[in-house]
């Protein structure tokens, strides 16, 4: 007796634990019972910069060895290619998105705006897989990355080698170990870790550039090469557009920089609505990140391809994704290389942590809100435990290869940057910004082109892509049938007429007749009013109340309820709601009557048709099958059979 005790409360406290905060969470969801932000909390702009700088910054770990594979002698150029496209293209394309979207739910927010009901929850649901793609992969691709500096330090190739698999599923663990714990000192180690890493490779890029300047016949060497190879400049010009596309790996830092935005402090006049502090300063994060970026890939590219063999980005190679620790350990020694191999391995497995962040930012957003997650998905813990699962799962698939998961990480980076644009343009066509317009649909162009160029070239990406878009739409729909009988309204609020129709009949045996509203003349209410009667043997002289709900946006899974109260032809008390379910609405009306009044009102209602139709008459469109509905809605709501509201089937 004693052991089940023990084991009962051993279980209770792991739920405790894994729930933690559950209540708080809720409350910071978008709805009725929000608490309002603290949007002067938070930190500066620049320790959140370290945190996405985490993700965005960490390329640098295998970018210039990607576009030298890429584009040979021509990476210096095509990297220019890059970098302009993100400082004409990306950077103002997110700085307009966090100004539109200022509390992390970046574009997808701006698209969901656009569609409505279903269509709009199909959209978005496929844009948070391109999201789930691209911030998982971060974790599953950087860890691997990490996985392969170690492996290919001069002190753990013989031990490690051959292992790379359980290595990265060790690192994997225990980032999901860090978030298990808790993350309030998550941005503290990215500082420390941002500010060391570009520290070293700031002295391995001048070091580079110092060779390259002492050397006199590098350049030159490499200028003759790259002319015997291309020709003329304008080919040269060509060509480095059309690889550009296998480079988008460096343009990942935008959308974790966005996702992360409810991390920066606000100012002392900003509110929920209008955080302009927290936009201030996310736009400093993002330029101020972009120059860094842009900078170090322009110079590391540079000096990789004239210092490097081309031979050693090979796969197998020594400089094969990891170009910038090759020249560490051949010009600076093995002690140095060491350090910055120490350096750059827990950048990159700290580099999940912005993708983790981003994840747990932008998922509770909006599937809980949806009803296609279960409640325990506003958690951080159990959120963290399902995202290392599949990560485990990514790891295993792809044995910790970094080739081989860079077309999934490269597809959701740019699927989220052309969604990004497209809304950016649509946002400034609707605020008459013509120069903004066309200037962000340029850009959209730009990036619809290079998402379709590697699609066609990574095909794998958009498998992978695919992958995470039908789990997540298998998930959210087996959860929005499981939850369907959930009492899904967030408040109920009566105008003074409504409630006066309750106060009157509150010492009275109070009844509803639920009514579907069509003509709504005096033929209707009367002979539904007297076939109620007879079929319950009610009175002449009892009250009778019609309730009317009309079905907004049956897609929506939780909604207000406001109840007004009209009195028709002179005679007819009706109380009108609007919902996105009519049982869903019924049951919380109840309810709501008979905690007011202390009474249990009855309610009639009828149904006709085939059971199974009904039902996907409610799951879709919010009605059908009312009366079973709304009582199996009642009795989730209410256990207790004695004070659970009365429904009449007719």
């Amino acid at each position: 007796m004693a052991s089940s005790t023990s084991g009962g409360g051993a279980r209770h406290r792991l739920r405790g634990w894994l729930l933690e905060g559950l209540t708080d969470m809720a409350k910071r969801q978008p709805g009725p019972h929000a608490e309002p932000e603290g949007v002067h909390e938070g930190r500066p702009w620049w320790r959140v910069m370290c945190l996405t700088g985490l993700d965005y910054f960490s390329t640098l770990g295998y970018q210039p060895g990607i576009a030298a594979l890429a584009a040979g002698l021509l990476s210096p150029l095509a990297t220019v290619v890059l970098v302009v496209v993100t400082l004409v293209g990306a950077l103002p394309v997110y700085r307009r998105v966090a100004e539109e979207s200022p509390h992390g739910q970046g574009s997808i927010a701006m698209l969901e705006r656009l569609l409505t009901f279903w269509k709009g929850k199909v959209f978005v649901l496929t844009l948070l897989g391109f999201a789930a793609t691209d911030f998982l992969i971060t974790i599953t691709l950087s860890a691997a990355d990490a996985t392969a500096h170690l492996v290919e330090n001069p002190h753990f190739t013989s031990a490690l080698k051959g292992h790379e698999v359980a290595v990265t599923l060790i690192l994997v663990g225990l980032l999901g170990a860090v978030f298990l714990k808790g993350f309030t000192e998550a941005i503290g180690i990215a500082v420390v870790l941002v500010a060391v890493y570009l520290l070293l490779n700031a002295i391995v890029v001048a070091v580079g550039l110092w060779h390259v300047w002492t050397a006199p016949q590098v350049i030159p060497d490499w200028s003759r090469a790259l002319v015997a190879e291309r020709g003329s400049p304008l080919v040269m010009i060509g060509v480095a557009l059309v690889i550009f596309p296998k480079l988008a790996l460096g343009l990942s830092g935008f959308e974790t920089g966005v996702a992360v935005m409810p991390h920066i402090e606000g100012k002392p006049g900003d509110t929920p609505e209008r955080p302009a502090g927290r936009i201030h300063g996310a736009r400093k994060l993002l330029t101020t990140a972009a120059v860094i970026m842009s900078v170090f890939l322009i110079t590391s590219s540079f000096i990789t391809t004239l210092l490097i063999p081309q031979r050693e980005f090979e796969p197998g190679g020594r400089a094969n994704g990891r170009a910038l620790a090759y020249l560490a350990h051949e010009y600076l020694g093995s002690a140095f290389g060491s350090v910055y191999d120490a350096s750059t391995i827990a950048i990159l497995w700290f580099a999940g942590a912005s993708a983790m962040a981003g994840l747990l930012n932008l998922m509770p957003r909006y599937l809980p809100r949806y009803g296609m997650a279960p409640h325990w998905a506003r958690a951080v813990r159990p959120m963290v435990l399902v995202f290392i699962a599949i990560a485990f799962l990514v790891t295993w698939i792809f044995k910790a290869n970094v080739d081989a998961q860079g077309g999934a990480y490269a597809t959701g980076v740019l699927v989220l940057i052309t969604s990004a644009a497209i809304a950016v343009t649509i946002a400034a066509r609707r605020a008459r910004q013509r120069r903004w317009t066309v200037g962000f649909g340029v850009i959209a162009a730009i990036f619809l082109y290079t998402t379709a160029v590697n699609v066609i070239e990574r095909p794998d990406g958009v498998k992978i892509g695919a992958c995470f878009i039908a789990g997540i739409l298998a998930v959210s729909l087996l959860s929005r049938v499981a939850r369907a009988f959930e009492l899904r309204v967030t408040s109920v609020t009566f105008d003074p007429l409504a409630e006066r129709f309750i106060r009157d009949t509150a010492h009275r045996r109070i009844r509803f007749i639920a009514n579907q509203p069509e003509r709504r003349d005096l033929v209707e209410y009367r002979d539904k009013q007297h076939q109620i009667r007879a079929d319950n043997d009610i009175p002449p002289e009892d009250d009778i109340i019609f309730v009317e709900v009309t079905v907004a946006d049956p897609s929506e899974f939780e909604s207000d309820l406001r109840v007004c109260g009209e009195v028709l032809h002179g005679r007819y008390r009706v109380l009108t709601l609007q919902s996105a379910t009519i049982p869903n609405a019924l049951a919380a009306l109840l309810l709501w009557v008979r905690d007011m009044t202390g009474q249990r009102p009855h309610i009639f209602e009828w149904t006709e048709g085939h059971p199974l139709a009904h039902f996907l008459r409610f799951f879709l469109f919010g009605q059908g099958e009312v009366a079973p509905v709304t009582r199996e809605v009642l009795r989730e709501a209410e256990p207790d059979r004695g004070r659970r509201p009365h429904v009449h089937v007719g």
